[in-house]
């Protein structure tokens, strides 16, 4: 178990959190939930150590092992995968190389001899004999394949050095496990296989995550940020999420019966206060006003921006068709003679481990690349909107955010573009910004609203949700599911491909295609059945041989 007692934290005069009591407990898994800067992440790290609070204190039941997902993907670079894996368990990680020292030394010495049995039992104690096996199988499980194992870390890309510090917080069966936002950057494929593994995973978790579906599949209790307190809810994100609003609409429906009887004494007590033979009436017409008391409904600190992608006109039936693209980066091909025709209805999600695969293909439809063979055409009726992976350029330039946009607007008001900005979270003083100084959330708002106020009936999003906080996400879904026109998208949030999607487009390793009209969800159990099949068929071919 772990507790926060008491703890205050302040950064200056301001407290981020204000006297926090609160227990995390033995099979337990917590998603930790607030807005953009309610301190989820400081909270975790207070709860590690790694910060120490203004006032209270932070208890571990006594012997228990606590292990974090650590955010310096270059901290391990001279290590090998391995040994960053099994360093997840210092101890243990310790006795081994403490080991290998002994039995390296040419004069090996009684002293030695007896260190090293010392050694060697806490080592079988520890399970160390298994340590290489069950890193692998961390490893194996998140997606890097068996011959990085023994490569050093700084050989791998961004990717896999995450996959391998996730291994490395999940290693040796730690009592409790604190993990900031782990399935960012992860696959599909990799963020299934975490799913499973906290299901079945015995100890305590606490998990900041932006991924609704992922705390939903996981997560038994939710702890909310808000206004520097933390109040624990049984049950999943969507289970808090209704709670908070029912119990909200609750208080509303109660204080406005409340109000309606104030208002009820109040007229009594006006039109006969003066009046001998109602006076007593009225008297207790004003007791009865004094003891009623409006419920205090507090407002959350989290902001929705709205979200609404609106055509200018109506899409016609000749949406899309693409024929036979072919393209290679850098050798490697990508796009393997790709074919498909879009209709006036889909919403495509591209899914698949080949991230530069989806890039490449959107910004050919987009027209900033040229394939190699191939051709596609858009119908005359589609006015498109782009959201690129990567918005670098689109923000290196000197101008404030209402500038930009009014570049893009086809109305050169300044009211009317500010108008667009409001809804996203910038207020009238943030219109003067610098788009270059922004965050990656405020970035990702701009070019929302860059996508509103062009009026396009065609969307391409390439990871629109990365950067962005639960409650953005949910807006931006909730926009992508109204929007009438045709979306293609690449997204690693479940839910929100589930609930937007109606057909999938998977690129393959080889750059081909699977195409299905279908959810993602009987995508996924489709897949997951044709996959047992192949083991199946693979296990009978082996008896037979």
């Amino acid at each position: 178990m772990i507790s926060a007692n008491g703890v205050t934290y302040r950064v200056g005069k301001k407290a981020l959190f204000e006297d926090v009591n609160i227990k995390f407990t033995e099979g337990n898994c917590y998603g930790l939930i607030g807005a953009n800067g309610a301190g989820k992440s400081t909270f975790l790290k207070i709860l590690s150590g790694a910060l120490e609070t203004t006032n209270g204190d932070i208890s571990i039941t006594p012997g228990q092992r606590l292990s974090v997902l650590e955010q310096d993907h270059f901290k391990y670079d001279e290590y090998s995968v391995m040994d960053t894996v099994i360093m997840g368990n210092q101890r243990l990680y310790d006795i081994m190389k403490e080991k290998e020292a002994i039995y390296a030394k040419e004069d090996f010495s009684d002293e030695d001899g007896i260190r090293a049995s010392e050694l060697e039992g806490e080592f079988a104690e520890m399970d160390g004999w298994e340590a290489e096996s069950n890193a692998a199988m961390l490893l194996n499980g998140l997606g890097i394949d068996t011959e990085l194992h023994y490569s050093i870390m700084k050989d791998l890309n961004g990717s896999e050095k995450v996959k391998v510090l996730l291994a490395k917080a999940l290693f040796g069966n730690p009592d409790i496990l604190l993990l900031d936002e782990p399935t960012n950057h992860l696959d599909l494929d990799a963020i299934a296989w975490l799913e499973e593994f906290l299901i079945g995973f015995e100890n305590t978790v606490i998990v900041v995550s932006h991924d609704r579906y992922f705390l939903n599949k996981v997560c038994t209790h939710t702890a909310d940020i808000d206004y520097g307190k933390i109040e624990l809810y049984a049950g999943n994100y969507d289970f808090w999420y209704e709670s908070r609003q029912l119990l909200n609409k609750q208080m509303k429906e109660a204080n406005k019966k409340k109000e309606e009887k104030i208002k009820e004494l109040q007229e009594f007590i006006s039109r006969f206060s003066a009046n001998a033979s109602k006076s007593k009436q009225a008297t207790s017409r004003k007791r009865a006003l004094e003891k009623i008391e409006l419920d205090e409904i507090k407002p959350s600190s989290r902001k929705y921006p709205y979200i609404d992608f609106r055509p200018e006109r109506e899409i016609g039936n000749e949406i899309l068709y693409v024929e036979d693209l072919t393209k290679s980066i850098n050798g490697e091909v990508v796009l393997n003679h790709v074919s498909f025709t879009l209709g006036r209805e889909d919403k495509v999600a591209f899914v698949g481990g080949n991230e530069l695969a989806k890039t490449t293909l959107f910004k050919i439809l987009n027209g900033e690349l040229e394939p190699d063979e191939g051709s596609f055409k858009w119908g005359v009726t589609t006015s498109r909107a782009y959201f690129p992976k990567d918005n670098t350029e689109e923000f290196d330039n000197d101008l404030t955010i209402t500038d930009w946009l009014m570049g893009y607007s086809p109305v050169k008001d300044v009211t009317y573009v500010r108008g667009f900005l409001g809804r996203m979270l910038f207020p009238g003083e943030d219109g003067v910004k610098k788009v270059k100084i922004l965050s990656g959330g405020e970035k990702v708002r701009c070019l929302l609203s860059k996508m509103m106020i062009s009026g396009a009936n065609c969307l391409i999003l390439d990871e629109p949700t990365n950067h962005l906080d639960m409650e953005s996400i949910t807006s931006l879904n909730n926009g992508m599911i109204k929007f009438p026109g045709v979306a293609l998208f690449a997204c690693h949030d479940h839910q929100f491909v589930q609930t937007t999607a109606n057909r999938i487009i998977e690129i393959l390793p080889d750059g081909t295609i699977i195409d299905k009209i279908t959810t993602y969800d009987e995508y996924l159990e489709n897949d997951e059945m044709a996959r047992k099949r192949t083991v199946y068929k693979a296990q009978i071919e082996d008896d037979e041989n």
